[in-house]
Order: structure tokens, then C-alpha cells, then sequence
């Protein structure tokens, strides 16, 4: 026991270079992931707790951050995240840090309480500054394949369309004659 607690440090595997251009390696990359993590998990905490965003972040960043007190290892960090290098991770975990605040700024769920949104119902007049994204009319053939499938008749058309009889199509194309 005592053996394995001094000489594990020690037998551990050295990084010599990341193999990536202007990223250094970084000695003590876990010690500095978990203290990474440990704070985006206190900032995180200024954003609503019901928003999507943080509900993401605190769930990526707790599993990762289990990971790195899990392991002493960087190489076996690297294996059971999946996400690249222990030194792409600390620049993702300080690239998260700024965005945390960014969206802290922001407030993007921060809807003012006298904020009136204007609500088109049914055939109402659109304005001419709001585009319209109504798709146009479905096809005709649309219309016979799903009858036939509702129908059950699906099999019949297609058998029959194999006897030389024109098919149920689903687009221009006209049948070679």
C-alpha cells in the first residue's frame, strides 16, 4: 500500500509535447482542471436554475470534474473523457469561465416584466416587417399515399403499380413510357 501511494507518482508517464502547435503542456493539468472546474460550478451558479444552459453546463462539468479527482493519471483523464488532451480541456474550461460571464452580462433569459410580444393568431394581417415562413401546399400524391396508408390499401397500390399500372409517385417525375 505505502509502495503504490509514493512510487505511483513517481512511475507516472511524463507529456513531452501536446503534438499541437502553440499548446503547451501543462505539468499539473489535473490540479489545474479541478480547480477549473470547481470554479466554473460556483460561477454557474449566478444563471437561473431552470435555464437549459446551466443545467448543461453543471452536468458536463461535474462529470468531468469526477473524472479528473477520480484519476491521477492525465492519460487515463484523457480516456474516459473522450474530449481531446487534459491541456484542450483547460483552455475549454477557461473558454467556458468567459462565457459564463458573457452570458451573466447578457441576461439572455432575462425577459423585462413589461415586455409585450405581439401574437399573429390564425389568418390575421402579418406586418410587412415580420417574414412570413409558411410552407406552401403539399402535393397531390401526398395526399393518395396517405389515404392508401390509412386505408390499408398501400400493398394494393404497389402490387398493382408492379403489373404495369401507374403508381401512387412522390414527385414530378412522370412515368416512362
Amino acid at each position: 500500500m505505502f509502495l503504490r501511494m509514493v512510487a505511483r507518482p513517481l512511475m507516472a508517464k511524463v507529456k513531452e509535447t501536446t503534438g499541437i502547435v502553440g499548446l503547451e503542456v501543462v505539468p499539473n493539468a489535473r490540479e489545474v482542471l479541478i480547480k477549473l472546474y470547481a470554479k466554473t460550478l460556483k460561477e454557474i451558479e449566478a444563471v437561473p436554475e431552470d435555464e437549459g444552459y446551466r443545467k448543461a453546463v453543471e452536468s458536463f462539468t461535474r462529470h468531468r470534474l469526477k473524472v479528473c479527482q477520480e484519476e491521477e493519471d492525465w492519460e487515463t483523464i484523457e480516456k474516459r473523457l473522450g474530449c481531446g488532451q487534459v491541456e484542450e480541456l483547460i483552455e475549454e474550461a477557461q473558454d467556458e469561465l468567459k462565457l459564463i460571464d458573457k452570458m451573466i452580462e447578457w441576461d439572455p433569459w432575462g425577459v423585462p416584466d413589461d415586455y409585450e410580444c405581439e401574437v399573429i393568431e390564425d389568418d390575421a394581417p402579418v406586418p410587412k416587417h415580420v417574414p412570413l415562413h409558411r410552407p406552401g401546399p403539399l402535393p397531390e400524391e401526398f395526399y393518395k399515399t396517405l389515404d392508401a396508408v390509412n386505408s390499408g390499401t398501400l400493398q394494393d397500390a404497389i402490387s398493382s403499380s408492379k403489373k404495369g399500372e401507374p403508381a401512387i409517385t412522390s414527385g414530378d417525375a412522370q412515368p416512362k413510357e
